[in-house]
């Protein structure tokens, strides 16, 4: 896979390195649970 990350912000840089490295399974789910919302809420906002 290319580095498909370098045009995003750096605040998503170091998330992203986080959830690799240091992140717990609960942490993870969390993560994912609240990404998920974001990413909902916004495409419900550009449609």
């Amino acid at each position: 896979m290319i580095n498909t990350i370098d045009h995003l912000p750096k605040s998503i840089k170091k998330a992203i390195r986080y959830i690799k490295q240091d992140a717990s399974k609960e942490e993870l789910i969390e993560i994912k649970r609240l990404v998920d919302y974001a990413i909902e809420r916004r495409s419900l906002k550009v449609d």
